[in-house]
C-alpha cells in the first residue's frame, strides 16, 4: 500500500518551534501554539495543488502530557477551537479530517468535536488531513502486534493496515512519502515509525508559525528530486553493476581480500 489510487503522496509533518516563536518575541509559548494554528490552515489549503493527498500533522504527542499542565489545557482547548472552526471550511474544500492517536484521555467534549467533525467531512475526497493527537508510533505498532494470532502470518501490507487501526485511522491509508520536520530539529519523536520505513526526511529551520505554503511547496520540489530506490538500484546502475566484473569475497572457496575487508 505505498500509493494511493491517485497516484498522490502522503507527507508527515512535525510541527516543531511554537514555544521557540514566541519565546524570541516576548511572548507566552501559548501564543506560538495559537500561531501555529494559522500555519496549520495555511498548510492545509496549499498540500491539494502539490499533489498531496494524505497529511499527517503531529499535533500533541503521547510524550506531550508531560508538560505543564496549564500549557496542556490551552492545546486541547485550541483543538476544539480548532476543529469547529475548520469543520465546515474543511467540508467545503473536500478534506477529510480525523484524529488518529488515543481517545479515552481526552475530554468528553473535545471527542465529541472529533467525532462530529469526521462525520461532517467523511466524504471529503480531495485531501485526507490526519490529526495526531495523543500519538504514539510504538504503542501503534505494539497495538497491532497483539491482534496478530501466534500462528498467523502477516505481510507488510497487512501489518499496516492493523497499524493503522490501532490508531484510529483509515486501514487503507498509504505509507509516507515525506517526512517535513519544522524548527531545525532532527529526530522523529515516536511519529509514523512503521509508516515512514522509506520515506524522505526534510528537516527545516523554520519555526512551525512562520511556515506557509510555500515552504511546503519548496519541501515537495526538494522530494520529487531525490532518487527513490527502496533498497534496489535505477535502471541505469542496475545495468552498469551487471557489466562490470564480478569480484567472489569470502563465497564458496573464494578466498577473502588480503587483510579482510576494510
Amino acid at each position: 500500500m505505498d500509493r494511493p489510487a491517485n497516484g498522490g503522496l502522503h507527507v508527515g509533518l512535525i510541527m516543531d518551534g511554537n514555544g521557540r516563536w514566541a519565546r524570541a518575541r516576548g511572548l507566552p509559548r501559548t501564543e506560538g501554539h495559537r500561531r501555529g494554528a494559522d500555519a496549520v490552515r495555511r498548510a492545509v489549503e496549499a498540500a491539494p495543488g502539490l499533489g498531496i493527498t494524505t497529511l499527517t500533522l503531529y499535533a500533541f504527542s503521547a510524550d506531550n502530557w508531560r508538560r505543564p499542565a496549564a500549557e496542556v489545557s490551552t492545546l486541547m482547548r485550541l483543538l476544539e477551537s480548532f476543529l469547529a472552526r475548520e469543520r465546515m471550511r474543511c467540508r467545503r474544500r473536500g478534506v477529510r479530517l480525523a484524529l488518529i492517536g488515543r481517545r479515552d484521555r481526552l475530554s468528553p467534549a473535545l471527542v465529541r468535536a472529533i467525532e462530529e467533525t469526521e462525520r461532517a467531512t467523511r466524504d471529503g475526497a480531495r485531501l485526507y488531513l490526519r490529526l495526531a493527537v495523543d500519538y504514539s508510533a510504538r504503542a501503534a505498532i505494539l497495538a497491532a502486534a497483539g491482534t496478530l494470532r501466534p500462528d498467523e502470518r502477516c505481510d507488510e501490507n497487512g501489518f499496516l493496515q492493523r497499524v493503522n487501526r490501532a490508531c484510529h485511522s483509515d486501514p487503507d491509508t498509504p505509507s509516507v512519502d515525506l517526512v517535513i520536520r519544522t524548527s531545525g530539529e532532527q529526530r522523529l519523536s515516536d511519529f509514523l515509525l512503521f509508516e515512514s520505513a522509506y520515506a524522505e526526511f526534510l528537516f527545516i529551520a523554520t519555526l512551525w508559525p512562520d511556515f506557509d505554503g510555500q515552504d511546503l511547496r519548496r519541501a515537495v520540489e526538494a522530494f520529487r528530486r531525490r532518487e527513490r530506490r527502496y533498497g534496489g538500484l535505477t535502471p541505469d546502475k542496475a545495468a552498469r553493476a551487471a557489466n562490470r566484473p564480478r569480484r567472489d569475497f569470502g563465497v564458496g572457496n573464494a578466498p577473502l581480500p588480503a587483510g579482510g575487508f576494510r
